[in-house]
C-alpha cells in the first residue's frame, strides 16, 4: 500500500508472554480502532509505532507509512502525530507559541504567524494567540492540541483515548472535529480506546484485544 499506515504482522510481548498481534492496512482517511481493557497493550502498540517502546517489551513486525518502512526510524523522523487523554499544552507558553512549536522549521515570521492564525480560525479560536492555556476550557485546549499536532504535517494520526476526559456533550463535538480534520487531510487514523461509543463514532474497522 503506497499511501496510508500498514501494520505488518506486528506482535508485541513482554517477558516472553505475547500481549497483542495486529496485521492491518489503514488507508488515507480511514480509521482503525483497537479496543480492549486497560493493560491489554493498546498504548504499547502506539509506542511501537512512534518508536518509543519501552525496553522491557519485545516487538516483531513492521510499520509502513506512505510506502516507507519506519519500523526502525528515529521517532522525530516518523511523521506520525499523536493525541493523548491530556492535551499536554506547555503551560509556560501562550496558545500561539504552543502552536508554533508544532510548525515545521523554516519560513518567515510573517508566514509562520499566518499559519497559526489560520489554524486557530479553522477551529473557531481566532485571536487566541496571546491567551494563556490555563484560561482555556477543556474543549478549547483539545482544539489547540489538535491543531498543534496537525501543524507538524503528520502523515498518520494516532489517538490514545483522547476523548476520555471530556464530558458527554463536549466529547461528541471534539470527536467529530478530530475525525473531520483527519478525513479532510486524508490521514490514516489508528485509535485505541476502551469506549464502545468512541469506536462506533469513528466508523471503520474495530479490532478487539483481550477476548
Amino acid at each position: 500500500m503506497d499511501k496510508g499506515l500498514s501494520l505488518r504482522h506486528v506482535t508485541i510481548s513482554k517477558g516472553g508472554a505475547p500481549l497483542l498481534s495486529v496485521h492491518h492496512d489503514i488507508g488515507p482517511g480511514e480509521v482503525l480502532t483497537v479496543m480492549g481493557p486497560s493493560g491489554v497493550g493498546k498504548s504499547t502498540l502506539l509506542a511501537f509505532i512512534t518508536g518509543t517502546l519501552a525496553p522491557d517489551f519485545q516487538a516483531m513486525g513492521e510499520v509502513w507509512l506512505d510506502g516507507h518502512d519506519i519500523t526502525h526510524a528515529p521517532p522525530h523522523q516518523r511523521r506520525v502525530g499523536i493525541l493523548f487523554q491530556d492535551d499536554l499544552l506547555f503551560p509556560h507558553l501562550s496558545v500561539g507559541a504552543n502552536l508554533a512549536f508544532g510548525l515545521q522549521s523554516g519560513g518567515t515570521t510573517t508566514e509562520r504567524k499566518a499559519k497559526i492564525a489560520e489554524a486557530l480560525d479553522e477551529v473557531g479560536l481566532s485571536g487566541f494567540e496571546t491567551r494563556d492555556p490555563a484560561t482555556l476550557s477543556g474543549g478549547q485546549k483539545a482544539r489547540v492540541a489538535l491543531m498543534r499536532m496537525l501543524l507538524s504535517e503528520p502523515c498518520g494520526l494516532l489517538l490514545d483515548e483522547p476523548f476520555s476526559r471530556l464530558d458527554a456533550a463536549l466529547r461528541a463535538q471534539v470527536r467529530d472535529m478530530v475525525f473531520d480534520r483527519a478525513r479532510a487531510r486524508e490521514l490514516p487514523v489508528l485509535m485505541v480506546t476502551h469506549d464502545a461509543e468512541d469506536a462506533r463514532a469513528a466508523g471503520g474497522v474495530i479490532v478487539t484485544l483481550g477476548d
